[in-house]
């Protein structure tokens, strides 16, 4: 048997490569760094109960406020409390968290968060500085082989589950099989299928597609998190501005210096009432100014600022929502197991139920490397194969996936347009026969025509999800959805 491979380069999958170590495992990643993953443009932190007057329960009990229903109540319990643990492996692994004077953790205050809570390291730099160690790690470890500018295409299947993978690499996509019994897929966000987004372009849920494709089932796809606060400069993607600036003391006003939402309210109320402000033609701006360390706490943002000619010491800070975290992936238990024997998914690829149908503010890079730990220790328990790595070229036409630019906006238009913010049966409805007639030669199309069908399915409005033809919450659709492909075909709710 040979190594488990691991694909995606973010925090998730780092983590469970050094989780698993010495047992010998592969990362398949388009890159470790050079802002390709999500998981280096985190700025807000990590959620921790650690503070003084906090206690898991409290993580917790915010954790199911946000997620409307939909969270798993034992996944909730379990991740939050490994919050302190994920802390102290993230500081063996090299991370330097910022602290007090007195040497304690200097933790800030996001929406829906009910205590101080998130640990940070270099201020708003989290998410970079975390990678920096994390790479650093990873590059100084012997058991973990590195494939980087690669690309998984497909999982292969035999009578057993899993046994190959096909990837391609380099420039001229060279093709490359690698036999394995243990596939962990952390490839991250699908947020790049709408026009504007936080994430990395490349970071478009083809990790979704090639795991629907090998079998496993999809799980509440709909629930896509638009941040309420990216810097609305035209950049691509957008930069993030971090609800910890709320959390300090800045303010949401429009261009009559009107508030008109409380800062602190999860991201789903905020986002909606940003959007209905710019939808009756008002600016919306953050008021920063009154953030006198703005430059030690928030060295991205001000950077972010100065770079589009903004000083957020005297000006306001355009801002907008933006399509920012998937709360729906592949469904997994509480190992990171799918229905795929030997297929395991992690971070924000993966739905374990935390999140629910709205992501609480700073817990996703804590599930990610909470459940790389429970993906390594579930593997450790298979008797690990301690042999090399050996991918076999191949000659295949598999690679040549590049879809033209015109394909990749237009799937990105019809994202924004029909299955955004808000939605409606007759939007949907235009965007999967849209998306349909693309399918054949668009992945991308593939995989926001999953999204567009779980979101026409859901009759309601629930956390991120916002129906104008369906404005209420319905206790009767407090359940999750599920997606699988047959014959090519998208199923919704498959069981029903």
């Amino acid at each position: 048997m040979s190594a488990p491979v691991i694909v995606g380069g973010g925090l998730a999958g780092l983590s469970l490569a050094l989780s698993l170590s010495p047992h010998p495992v592969v990362v398949i990643a388009r890159a470790m760094s050079s802002g390709k993953t999500s998981s280096e443009l985190a700025q807000g932190g990590i959620a921790s109960a650690v503070g003084p007057d906090d206690a898991v329960a409290f993580h917790a009990q915010d954790t199911l406020d946000a997620g409307a229903g939909l969270c798993d109540p034992a996944t909730v319990r379990m991740i939050t409390s490994e919050g302190p643990a994920v802390i102290e492996q993230l500081a063996r692994w090299g991370v330097v968290f910022d602290r007090m004077s007195q040497g304690g953790l200097n933790l800030g205050l996001e929406g829906a968060h009910g205590r101080r809570r998130i640990a940070h390291a270099n201020g708003d730099s989290t998410g970079a500085s975390v990678m920096t160690a994390m790479v650093a790690r990873v590059r100084a470890t012997p058991s973990i082989t590195v494939i980087e500018d690669a690309e998984l295409q497909e999982i292969h299947m035999d009578d057993t589950g899993v046994c190959s993978v096909l990837f391609c690499q380099g420039r001229d996509d060279k093709a490359y099989t690698l036999s394995t019994r243990h596939v962990i897929l952390t490839t991250g966000s699908s947020c790049a299928l709408w026009r504007h987004a936080t994430v990395p372009s490349l970071s478009w849920g083809h990790g979704l597609l090639i795991a629907a494709q090998a079998g496993a089932r999809l799980r509440d796809l709909e629930f896509v998190q638009f941040h309420p606060t990216a810097l609305d400069n035209g950049l691509d993607p957008m930069p993030l501005i971090s609800e910890a600036l709320r959390g300090e003391g800045a303010r949401l006003i429009n261009e009559k210096g009107e508030s008109f939402v409380s800062e602190l309210d999860p991201r789903d109320i905020v986002a909606r009432a940003i959007w209905a402000q710019i939808q009756n033609e008002h600016a919306v701006y953050l008021d920063a100014r009154v953030i006198s360390d703005l430059p030690a706490h928030f060295p991205t943002i001000l950077d972010s600022c100065l770079k589009s000619g903004l000083n957020p010491r005297e000006d306001l800070i355009p801002v907008r929502p933006v399509a920012h975290y998937h709360m729906g992936g592949i469904a997994t238990d509480a190992h990171g197991q799918t229905n795929v024997s030997g297929l395991f998914a992690c971070g924000e690829a993966a739905c374990t139920g935390l999140h629910g149908a709205n992501r609480l503010a700073s817990n996703s890079l804590l599930e990610a490397v909470v459940m790389g730990g429970r993906i390594a220790d579930t593997l450790r328990d298979r008797s690990l194969h301690e042999g090399h790595v050996d991918p076999t070229p191949c000659d295949v036409d598999t690679c040549a996936y590049h879809e033209s630019a015109e394909d990749v906006a237009r799937v990105r238009a019809l994202m924004t347009a029909h299955v955004g913010l808000r939605r409606s049966q007759t939007g949907l409805e235009q965007a999967i026969e849209s998306l349909s007639l693309m399918k054949e030669t668009s992945r991308h199309a593939q995989v926001g025509l999953m999204v567009a069908k779980a979101a026409l399915a859901r009759r309601e409005s629930r956390g991120a999800h916002d129906r104008l033809d369906y404005p209420e919450l319905d206790p009767q659709q407090a359940i999750s959805s599920f997606v699988t492909l047959h014959a090519g075909d998208v199923v919704v709710n498959p069981e029903k």
